[in-house]
Order: structure tokens, then C-alpha cells, then sequence
């Protein structure tokens, strides 16, 4: 359920861009599952004669789907909340008002998600030691919230209000909304694709190809 609009008071957020990361554990197995898989599927096996020259490499495809996505940059966010759920008493003539103020903390991750990568996603020529990667378009995995924390600053109902008990649920929901957003503002998806490029680079070169070129959808 989305927060009332008009009784919703937006506070700028803190993104501390110095908690940016490249998941290096992702990256790591992204490149041994990769890896041996790719070597498998571009070299084609001595003595059979085939002329080099622009292939698909389904193999490799198969084996990045396995690992699903690469977490390649992630902000630690702070945002302030507050909601305010007015209620109209004794017919009209008195409005009540139930409000919120929450502190939300919370870490945005975004990434590749490499289950959206096609059969024909790479390409490589052994004539030239080149090697044509195109990746889906990075995209915000997660907004998610400390609960060690992200805490309620002020809770305040007054006397002829009734306490809302969705209102808590609903300004953390709002947080997160706002973080997600807040991270995206702050460029969170270009260092995404900055971060899984280098790594997609770094493991083609590690597999002997000379001239990588990496292309993004979108």
C-alpha cells in the first residue's frame, strides 16, 4: 500500500558513496564458473579443420545463467520518514492526526543480471583473439533496511485519533522506495555497469583474447 501523498513529508537523503563495492566473492565465481567454460566452448578441438571465424558460444551462455547475477556496487543509505495519517472526528469538525518520524538505514545493491543473457550473448573469433560480450543493462537488486539501525525517531497520536498500526509498516516501505531512489540519483547504476565491465574484461584477457569489446542493452 503506497503512503498518502499528501501527508507524506520527504527528507533529503545520505548516500555514503565511500561504502561503494564490488562484490568480490560474486566476481570471483563469476569468473571459475565462466572461465573454464568459456575455454571449453571457443576453442575448438584440434585436428577437425574448421576455419576460424564469428561464433555463437552457447556453452558459455549456460554456464553464466548458472550464477543468475553479479552484485557489482552497493550504497549504504540514511533517509528520514514521516507520515502523517489525518483523521476526520465528531463529523467533520475536528481533524485528528496519527504521524510517524522514521530513521531508515539500509544498503542498495545493483548489478548484472546475467539470466538475461541471450544464446548468442558471445562472441569470439580465435583468427584475432577477439572476444564481443553483450550484457543486459545493470538494474537495482535490492533496497533493504538495518534493522539494527533503522529505528522510529517520534511516534506521536492525538488524544481523538485512533493509532494506526500500518503506519510503521508503510514509512518503512516509503524508506525503502526513497533509497532506491535516492541511490539511483546518486549514479548507482553507472557504477554497476563500471564495475561488472572490469570484471568482464578482466576475465576475457585472463583467457588470452587481445581486443575485448563489451556492449550494453539500452
Amino acid at each position: 500500500m503506497d503512503a498518502p501523498a499528501a501527508h507524506r513529508r520527504v527528507y533529503p537523503s545520505r548516500v555514503t558513496q565511500s561504502a561503494l563495492a564490488v562484490r568480490v566473492g560474486a566476481a570471483a565465481l563469476f569468473v571459475a564458473c565462466v572461465g573454464g567454460a568459456f575455454y571449453l566452448g571457443t576453442r575448438a578441438p584440434q585436428g577437425t579443420g574448421s576455419a576460424p571465424g564469428m561464433r555463437a558460444t552457447p556453452t558459455v551462455v549456460l554456464a553464466v545463467r548458472d550464477l543468475s547475477r553479479l552484485e557489482s556496487a552497493s550504497f549504504h543509505v540514511e533517509k528520514v520518514v514521516e507520515l502523517t495519517d489525518a483523521q476526520s472526528k465528531l463529523f467533520g469538525l475536528v481533524e485528528a492526526k496519527d504521524a510517524i518520524l522514521l530513521v531508515a538505514v539500509g544498503d542498495v545493491v545493483a548489478g548484472v543480471d546475467l539470466s538475461n543473457l541471450s544464446d548468442a550473448a558471445v562472441r569470439a573469433d580465435d583468427a584475432t583473439h577477439s572476444v564481443r560480450v553483450n550484457m543486459p543493462a545493470p538494474e537495482v537488486f535490492s533496497a533493504s533496511l538495518d534493522e539494527a539501525q533503522t529505528h522510529v525517531y517520534e511516534r506521536r497520536t492525538d488524544v481523538l485519533a485512533s493509532r494506526n498500526e500500518k503506519l510503521e509498516g508503510l514509512a518503512r516501505s516509503e524508506a525503502e522506495k526513497q533509497m532506491r531512489q535516492a541511490a539511483i540519483d546518486e549514479g548507482i547504476l553507472a557504477r554497476a555497469k563500471a564495475n561488472a565491465e572490469r570484471t568482464v574484461r578482466g576475465l576475457m584477457r585472463s583467457l588470452g583474447f587481445t581486443s575485448v569489446d563489451v556492449q550494453w542493452a539500452g
